[in-house]
């Protein structure tokens, strides 16, 4: 099932609940608001409950189709598609839109998590499971909280957003066994590089800290990466469960 949010207004969900302007009445809207709020959680629990194992992929919405990024964004589609895990992307255009691609193309399970935008994209037509979310937190919940890893193409705030959130939850050992992979060297090298010499050689961040990220060109990398971490998991699962 696809299901797809075609509504227009003015303004978006989070600009409504995050503004702290304009009249008094946020005293009656906010607590109905709550309740929007929790069916968005509802929904996607509901919805993404049975989805096969799954691995998220981040990109820019701006990759032009006949990039080397685009390409790479579907070869890891494909090649994750292959060994058994569904793709999740934000179900948007460029970046996204090739992981999916890739995916369906190769036979696998392609789910699209998309967002309430001022100007609005809509889900890609490689998405075989799509919902639309009016709340970026809550759709970043459905992203950590379904995937088995997250891998980041060359992107923007967004993709920064996502990597930064997922690095502080393994950091925190919020989330264990995540890995965490950038993939091409000339993009992400600079931000490793300042993380290296600024974050970690100022002492905001422990040198250790850099591991918890992979940096990568290889799709085969990437898939031996996912692979490898979700074999342990299911291995720490069935010690967890003891023996029968």
């Amino acid at each position: 099932m696809v299901r797809r949010d075609r509504k227009h207004g003015i303004g978006t969900a989070d600009q409504q609940l995050l503004d702290g302007r304009g009249p008094s009445d946020w005293v009656h809207t906010d607590p109905w608001r709550a309740l929007r709020i929790q069916s968005e959680f509802v929904e996607g629990f509901g919805t993404l409950a049975e989805i096969p194992r799954a691995v998220a992929i981040f990109g820019s919405a701006r990759t032009e189709v006949d990039t080397p990024e685009y390409h790479a964004g579907r070869a890891i589609g494909a090649a994750l598609a292959d060994a058994g895990f569904a793709v999740i992307t934000g179900g948007g255009p460029g970046a996204m839109e090739a992981a999916n691609r890739g995916a369906s193309e190769a036979g696998g399970y392609s789910v699209g998590l998309g967002i309430e935008l001022p100007m609005e994209q809509g889900l890609n037509d490689w998405v075989d499971l799509g919902i639309n979310f009016r709340y970026f937190f809550a759709r970043k919940t459905m992203f950590v909280k379904y995937a088995q890893a997250f891998i980041c193409l060359p992107g923007g705030y967004g993709t920064l957003d996502e990597l930064f959130e997922a690095l502080t939850l393994v950091q925190t050992h919020k989330i264990t066994r995540f890995p965490v992979v950038l993939f091409g060297t000339r993009y992400w090298s600079g931000l490793i590089e300042w993380l290296r010499t600024t974050a970690a050689g100022s002492g905001k961040i422990s040198p250790d800290d850099l591991n918890l990220m992979r940096l990568t060109d290889s799709v085969d990398e990437v898939v031996e990466i996912v692979r490898y971490a979700a074999e342990h998991r299911d291995r720490d699962a069935v010690g967890m469960e003891g023996p029968r």
